[in-house]
Order: structure tokens, then sequence, then C-alpha cells
């Protein structure tokens, strides 16, 4: 870790001395991990809680001008207890801010339910990172019929499933489905962003199929990103290594959910046409 150089310390109940610091590479949207080593420079023991009390680390991304684009980030508890003059070290799970660019990382400890240690005057420092795409541009799909994926305008980032090891996606298709032409385009922009979970809008034919047209009614084509979709994902891409919540199947679709905190999204312009299939 790199050691803090002097920084005010302020007198009273609630104040931290901020001794060294260590930012793993930050990646859009991910879990990364960053560690600190700080001195209860206050007047009061810190006293781990579990839920909504006791005294927890945290951290706030801001932008370059200082504005907060994320507050109240994930909480670490203390291990014990810390009395006046104890120094303790920390590992900190991350949530990192989208999209990639530089942004600050502002540590701060919080006295769970009550107050921030800043609101009362305790230096909180602040650190640039620069935050990378969330991976790289390698999609594997899986359950695709043979040549559902010929007329993609970026062929090159369509790769067999066991080359989509760290760092890349899996799509998980069925059968029927054609992704319109722009599909692992759009999926790939969206996971270097920063979501692990991709999904978009199924076009589904009318006539024979009207029952079946009624049922994906939800992931009708048409609009943009809903953040606030109630429905899970259907024919989803997933980056590796992140969970899943697996749904029962719609209309003979995979359905999937986001577990946690995970960042996901649904865009309607990522479309699928859902042929019919004969049983």
């Amino acid at each position: 870790m790199e050691t803090f150089g002097d920084h005010p310390v302020t007198a009273g109940p609630l104040s931290v001395r901020w001794l060294a610091v260590e930012v793993a590479p930050q990646r859009a949207g991910a879990l990364g991990v960053a560690r600190v080593a700080i001195e209860n420079a206050g007047l009061a023991t810190w006293r781990p809680q579990a839920g909504s009390r006791g005294v927890k680390a945290s951290y706030h991304w801001l932008d370059s001008l200082g504005n907060a684009l994320l507050w109240d980030g994930l909480r670490t508890e203390l291990p014990h207890e810390v009395p006046p003059g104890g120094r303790v070290e920390l590992e900190l799970a991350v949530r990192t801010v989208m999209p990639p660019g530089r942004y600050r990382l502002a540590f701060d400890l919080v006295d769970e339910g009550k107050r921030w240690f800043a609101e009362v005057g305790s230096y909180a420092p602040e650190l640039d990172v620069e935050v990378t795409p969330r991976c790289e541009r390698r999609l594997g799909v899986v359950a695709a019929d043979a040549g559902a994926l010929a007329a993609q305008d970026e062929p090159g980032a369509i790769v067999p499933p066991a080359e989509a090891a760290a760092g890349a996606a899996v799509a998980r298709l069925a059968p029927g489905v054609t992704p319109a032409p722009d599909w692992a385009r759009r999926v790939l922009d969206a996971h270097q962003e920063g979501y692990g979970i991709v999904g978009g809008s199924i076009k589904a034919p009318a006539g024979p199929l009207r029952r079946q047209a009624a049922e994906l009614a939800p992931w009708a084509p048409g609009g943009g990103r809903n953040p606030g979709f109630a429905h899970p994902l259907l024919c989803a891409s997933v980056l590796t290594g992140v969970e899943v919540e697996q749904s029962a199947p719609v209309a003979g679709l995979p359905a999937e959910r986001a577990l946690g905190d995970e960042p996901w999204v649904y865009d309607a312009r990522i479309q699928l046409l859902r042929r019919k299939v004969r049983r």
C-alpha cells in the first residue's frame, strides 16, 4: 500500500488518520477491491456492529469536479473494536461506477444510522482512478441455430463458447431465435459500459403463434433501455464469473435475473427474432 502524506486530523469523538491505501484496477460496473490502513484519531472507540449500527468503512464515486455520482457505497465492517490510537487494515469491496472514464474515489467512515465522519470535519481522501471497460469484445454463443449468426455486423466478436473465458461474455440463445445484425455489437457495448447481464426484446410473429406472441408481450420491440424492467431477461448475455438467478423459461426461451447489486440492463433495441419452432 502507498503511504498517505500529511493531512488534517480533527479533534473530537470521530476522527480518522489515513495511513496507507491501495486501489486495485477498477472495471466499470464490476466489484473491485481497495485496501486501507487507518488509525482512530478520535476520542471514541470504534465498535463494529452488523446491520444498521456500528462504525463501517465505505466510499463515494465523484466526477472530476467533485460532484457525487454514486454515494453510499458498499459497507465494510471492522474486524474488531478500535480504541483511540488503535490501527486497523481493511479490504473494501467496491462496486465501480459506470461508464468507463476517469473519476475520483473518496473514502470515509460512517457511524451507521448517524453520520459520516466527514460531516463532523474528519478528512476524507479522494484518489483519481481510471475506470476501464468491463470486458473485452468477445462473445460466446450457445444453443444457436446453424447460420443464425451469419449476418452479424461485428462477426469478429463472436467466438466459440470455450474461448469466452475471463473477460468475455456468453449468450444463451434457443432454437428458432435469430439475432438482429447489430445484436452482438449492442450487447458488447453494454457489457463494456459495465453491465454484467444484458438482454433485449423478442420479436415474435403473429398468426399461428398468436398465443406465444402474447406471452412475449413484455419483451416486444419498441423503446430503449428500461432500468426498472420487472421481468427476467430472455436469451441474455452474461459476463463470465457473474452469478445469475435462473427463472422459469418463457415461451421456451431461457430466462435469468441479476443477483444482488449486479448491474444489468434490458434494452429493447437489442433485438432477437423468434421464428416458429416445429415440435
